[in-house]
């Protein structure tokens, strides 16, 4: 048996062991999120009027008055409601870093060494990657979409019938949210894949050859997951694309360290015998 798998073997439980060390690392996940939601639910006002800035910018590049935003609640709970929607998204985002640790914890004794220094830069990238998706959508798409929105108001004296753009507050936080949701989500995708290919279960050239498919699915999901205006839809499938590549080489400079450090192991198996075998297979 290997130093690993008696790393390993040394490391297992029963299960009721697993259980308890289970309890444990929900309870810090659950216990992170609630402390975060609570602050975040008291900076809750705050927080909307952070993610109001977006439609300030836009309202600025239509050429209206920035200072002149409006948003409306139609029922007495709407608001209420929404900072609480507020509250549960910022707490996630929050407490992520926590509750990926406490998931690491969990599974670590049962990696060997080499997956644990393998899966730790992915768990660091991960919550980089779902950021620079949310700073995307928050300085430039979000702006973006609703300026288009906004383009098709029609006011001014020389019209007779004003038409205004005057989103609930509940509206605008569900579009802005599922945008970030879906960046974030998107810029997942050099994570997912290159563990992956890590774990054997796709390559390089696989990705490559899929390449029109991916292009119709990156389309397709964009429109499932943005509102329904063109101007959203090819902001979030063109980055896809973007990191589809991205991945593409990640995955064949995966495959080159692979090939290099089997071909040293293999080196090094034949150069352990100095005679014999070993110096006829040099």
């Amino acid at each position: 048996m290997s130093n690993e798998e008696d790393e390993i073997e040394k490391s297992s439980a029963p299960l009721i062991e697993h259980l308890i060390e289970l309890r444990k690392r929900l309870m810090w996940s659950l216990g992170g999120f609630a402390v975060a939601f609570l602050v975040c639910f008291f900076f809750a006002k705050h927080l909307f009027l952070l993610l109001v800035i977006p439609f300030q910018w836009a309202t600025k590049w239509a050429g209206l008055d920035p200072n002149k935003v409006d948003l409306i609640y139609t029922a007495p709970q709407e608001f209420f409601f929404t900072q609480i929607k507020i509250a549960a998204f910022g707490g996630m985002v929050i407490a992520f870093p926590l509750i990926a640790a406490q998931i690491y914890k969990f599974v670590a004794p049962g990696l060997y060494r080499n997956e644990r220094a393998a899966f730790r830069p992915f768990l660091i990238a991960s919550p980089i990657l779902f950021l620079l998706g949310g700073a995307m959508v928050y300085f430039f798409f979000t702006p973006m979409v609703m300026w288009f929105f906004l383009s098709m108001q029609q006011v001014g004296p020389g019209n007779e019938i004003q038409i205004s753009l005057l989103p609930r507050v509940s509206e605008y936080l569900g579009l802005i949210m599922t945008l970030i949701f879906s960046f974030g989500l998107v810029f997942q995708l050099p994570v997912v894949t290159s563990l992956m290919t890590r774990v054997g279960m796709i390559t390089a050239e696989g990705l490559a050859s899929k390449r029109k498919y991916a292009i119709v699915i990156a389309f397709v999901a964009a429109a499932i997951l943005t509102p329904p205006d063109p101007i959203s839809q090819i902001g979030l499938a063109a980055p896809t694309l973007v990191l589809y590549e991205v991945s593409i080489w990640l995955a064949r400079r995966i495959e080159r360290q692979r090939l290099a450090l089997e071909a040293k192991k293999a080196a090094e198996d034949g150069e352990a015998p100095s005679t014999g075998e070993g110096a006829a297979a040099e």
